[in-house]
């Protein structure tokens, strides 16, 4: 095809630019040939790349979300009220350290019942505001695994009985041709069905950005369980820190760099893993964890303790949404990367 469509003459420039592998051309090298600058997504994208592609200088620049456009309304007024400035500086965003817990939590609670009443107009179904509420949304595809957190059915409830309820909002489109991930959302589905008298699950269909914005800032948590190392940044659990929201997430991309334990969130799995720990039979030892923090540490924090929750909501926004944003990021790209 590159023959047929560039001439011999330019194919032949191709492979003496080593972009040629096998006899087909390989876009990565391509690129990494050309390029005067190669950069990762977040810190561990930058080291697995480097282990990738041993004989190029690759850096790192973690992503960030934009952060005027991922924060919700209620949040808005909240950071007009204390952090005037605070769209065009997001770094201000670390003064939310001082924030009234109060008025943090008055804030959620705003937004959690938007959604929820997003929620009853797409499907019929009256969700209450009082469960913690854990929100999984983004591209569906096996290795991100959001079927994590119902792979064990009879714990989720016995967590739900003996500790608090819950209830799980999903969405998510898969690739038209991605069967696995189209089954995926049928399992989940299936789940739901099968959960409903115990622990509320609804999957949420036409995932876009208006129903992304209403789910990262109207959770209680954020749910993230990726195989690593195959995450190269993610961004959604950078949008939910612009609303208070805090992460349960794989430790893999950008949360490597924003987890804090306890403090901004929660770890599952451990700093080290390889791509030889993303094999199935794993997901019991991260679906352990993920069951075990969540009984142990986050519902009865969500229920035992209001005021150390709000305090875990302040310290993500401050210390999570006032770096993970498009401005430092385009900062350190033009210091780096084009300058």
């Amino acid at each position: 095809m590159v023959r047929a469509v560039l001439g011999d003459d330019r194919a032949a420039a191709l492979e003496a630019l080593q972009s040629v592998q096998n006899g087909k051309l390989n876009m990565t090298h391509l690129a990494l040939q050309l390029s005067r600058y190669i950069n990762g997504v977040a810190m561990r994208h930058g080291e697995i790349s480097r282990d990738m592609f041993p004989h190029y200088p690759i850096d790192s620049i973690t992503n960030g979300v934009h952060s005027l456009t991922w924060t919700s309304d209620s949040f808005r007024a909240l950071y007009d009220r204390h952090i005037p400035g605070w769209a065009r500086d997001p770094f201000s965003l670390r003064y939310a350290i001082k924030i009234p817990r109060a008025e943090v939590w008055a804030a959620h609670a705003e937004a959690k019942q938007r959604l929820l009443d997003s929620v009853e107009t797409r499907t019929s179904q009256r969700l209450s505001a009082e469960p913690l509420t854990i929100g999984f949304a983004r591209r569906a595809t096996t290795y991100k695994r959001p079927d994590l957190v119902l792979s064990d059915p009879a714990r989720l409830i016995e967590i739900a009985k003996s500790k608090g309820p819950l209830q799980l909002l999903f969405a998510g489109k898969a690739h038209p041709k991605d069967e696995p991930a189209k089954e995926l959302i049928r399992r989940l589905v299936q789940a739901a069905e099968e959960l409903k008298q115990d622990v509320p699950v609804v999957y949420l269909e036409d995932y876009d950005m208006d129903l992304a914005r209403l789910m990262t800032s109207g959770v209680d948590l954020w749910l993230n369980t990726p195989l690593p190392p195959l995450e190269a940044s993610g961004t959604s659990g950078m949008k939910a820190a612009h609303n208070g929201v805090p992460s349960l997430s794989i430790l893999d991309g950008w949360w490597l760099e924003g987890h804090m334990e306890g403090l901004t969130g929660w770890s599952i799995g451990s700093e080290t893993a390889e791509e030889g720990d993303a094999a199935p039979e794993n997901d019991g030892r991260d679906a352990d964890e993920l069951y075990r923090k969540l009984g142990e540490i986050i519902v009865p924090l969500f229920y035992g303790d209001r005021d150390g929750w709000s305090r875990v909501m302040r310290r993500t926004i401050a210390f999570n949404a006032s770096f993970f944003n498009t401005h430092r990021m385009v900062q350190q790209y033009a210091a780096n990367a084009y300058v």
